[in-house]
């Protein structure tokens, strides 16, 4: 048993890249599949509604905590090597498109209908109105929400210590197995997780301000 010092501080603070690492795997990978999620949940297309709909009722029904065990020790079952890495990248890949796709979703659909009726009127096709003029629009409502909702992806990362993936809580937890000081060691991993989600949980209030005051001119 040692004391906690600086050498453990530093491992802990290591840790933090990749914490940052599977929340930048987590945000681009659930931004693609949640896109194409928001683009069925609002096609002219009943089957996919249908799909993107049991998609997101699926993995925003479920702990994200279970779906980390059911992708770690489901894999195997199936054949597949899989390590703590890849892993959490899925599992949380697969999380954060639900959630994306459906906030992206309410997005789309808060576009004034007659915007959308305006590019029917110019016969575009569904592809054509999404990209020149629903989504444009869409992106400017959907900033602020979704630089939120990254602080939540984030934080997310921390339940893949579970799994053996070593982050900012695991590397905690080793450190804690070490020096048995779980007050500092615990405080040390809260403040850098807070140093890392403050600053985006201030630009998604400030963006939200911004529009607010826009909408209001």
């Amino acid at each position: 048993m040692r004391t906690f010092g600086f050498p453990e501080f530093l491992f802990i603070l290591e840790a933090a890249k990749w914490t940052l690492a599977l929340s930048a795997i987590a945000f681009v990978g659930g931004a693609i599949l949640g896109l194409a999620i928001a683009l069925m949940r609002t096609s002219e297309s009943p089957w996919a509604r249908g799909v993107s709909t049991t998609f997101i009722q699926i993995f925003q029904g479920t702990p994200l905590l279970l779906q980390l065990f059911l992708v770690f020790f489901g894999a195997p079952v199936l054949g597949l090597d899989i390590n703590p890495w890849v892993a959490a990248g899925v599992a949380l890949i697969l999380n954060s498109a639900a959630f994306l796709g459906e906030i992206w979703r309410g997005c789309i659909e808060a576009i004034p209908r007659g915007q959308w009726e305006a590019a029917q009127a110019l016969n575009l096709k569904y592809a054509a109105r999404m990209r020149d003029v629903v989504l444009p629009q869409a992106l400017k409502i959907a900033l602020a929400p979704t630089v939120g909702y990254v602080v939540q992806i984030i934080k997310g990362t921390s339940l893949a210590a579970i799994i053996g993936f070593v982050e900012v809580t695991r590397a905690g937890q080793v450190v804690n197995n070490a020096t048995f000081q779980p007050l500092v060691v615990f405080s040390v991993v809260a403040a850098i997780y807070f140093a890392i989600c403050w600053p985006l949980s201030l630009l998604a209030a400030r963006m939200e301000r911004r529009r607010a005051r826009a909408l209001a001119r």
